[in-house]
């Protein structure tokens, strides 16, 4: 027990630890211009609209965290070959296909500070270009010829629509609970950080125990990542974050803050955030931030994420130091002290 203590406290003073995440950018620098140029040549199509639209999202200032997590696995198992270049676009063309369909569903007018595909060139266009990419990405996974990825990737897209549509249903819902918002988080956003950590350990052949390892962390840093994603939606300032703040409660999205708020106030101010939820906009929003400050929820909401980093770090504990290993780590530290 003391053992297990003082494995937790060491981890915890290392996520409080500044993260130097310029060093896992210059460790993988070479291979993400490699996925950079694939992206380019395989987002091509005879389709200009597609070339235009495809191009703006892809190229519009995303932190390539995905892809990065497939070159971080790949080469924490001593991966020889191409296809982790391969693995990482086609990880990154499936986050950037959902990215396109959430901004329609959510009618979203900003993404990383500009105006999102679907205000520029509409909704149509947006959810096409989306299937393109969806339907390029697995034209990619059949040439990788591996029925495994194929096995993870196909179940990965089919959990991340599952949980994009448990998110519609909690929408406007002000019963939602923490366990119900926490299937969403798992589904819709770490399940594709899952599939991207695991990539790595499937084309360099590791045994089960070793997919299962970076798999759990690529599951928990993703859940960290969208929980810090919920406290800068009402923590963080729009010119910082690049988009509108309390855009979650504007579209009538009860995130952990919004949950654990109210269910921690008065019975007055508890309706005040049912009544924002239910109907969305923001024209109670000052009063939901001082019950979100006064309750400490987004405390709360930084600690689960904290929680999460910890066990994404314990996850990888057996697996043999490398850079690799430690820029996994510097990662997880990342994920709950980015301030975007």
């Amino acid at each position: 027990m003391n053992t297990l203590k003082t494995q937790q406290n060491k981890t915890r003073e290392m996520l409080q630890a500044q993260p130097d995440i310029e060093s896992v950018r210059q460790l993988i620098a070479s291979d993400m211009d490699n996925v950079n140029r694939l992206i380019e040549k395989r987002l091509y199509s005879e389709v200009e609209l597609i070339n235009q639209l495809g191009s703006y999202i892809v190229n519009s200032g995303g932190k390539r965290l995905r892809p990065a997590l497939v070159l971080l696995s790949a080469g924490l198992f001593g991966y020889r070959g191409n296809l982790h270049i391969e693995m990482a676009t086609i990880v990154e063309f499936i986050h950037t296909a959902t990215l396109l369909h959430d901004d329609v569903v959510d009618a979203s007018l900003l993404r990383r500070g500009q105006k999102t595909a679907n205000q520029r060139w509409g909704n149509e266009a947006s959810v096409l270009v989306g299937d393109f990419l969806y339907s390029r990405a697995f034209q990619m996974m059949v040439e990788v010829n591996s029925m495994r990825i194929m096995e993870i990737m196909s179940e990965t897209t089919n959990v991340i629509a599952e949980g994009e549509v448990q998110q519609l249903i909690n929408c406007h819902d002000p019963d939602t609970t923490e366990d119900r918002y926490m299937k969403v988080i798992q589904n819709k956003t770490a399940k594709l950080f899952e599939a991207a950590a695991q990539s790595g350990a499937i084309i360099c052949h590791r045994p089960l125990e070793d997919e299962h390892a970076i798999a759990s962390y690529g599951r928990h840093l993703g859940t960290a990542y969208q929980l810090i994603d919920d406290v800068l939606d009402y923590s963080s300032s729009a010119e910082t974050l690049g988009k509108n703040i309390g855009d979650d409660l504007s579209e009538g999205k009860p995130t952990l803050p919004l949950i654990y708020a109210m269910e921690h106030s008065d019975q007055a101010t508890s309706m005040v955030i049912r009544n924002a939820i239910e109907h969305g906009g923001i024209d109670q929003i000052e009063q939901v931030l001082e019950a979100i400050e006064q309750t400490g929820a987004i405390s709360y909401t930084a600690e689960r994420a904290n929680e999460e980093a910890e066990k994404a770090i314990d996850a990888i504990a057996k697996l043999p130091d490398s850079k690799y290993k430690q820029a996994l780590i510097i990662l997880a530290k990342f994920s709950t002290s980015r301030e975007h």
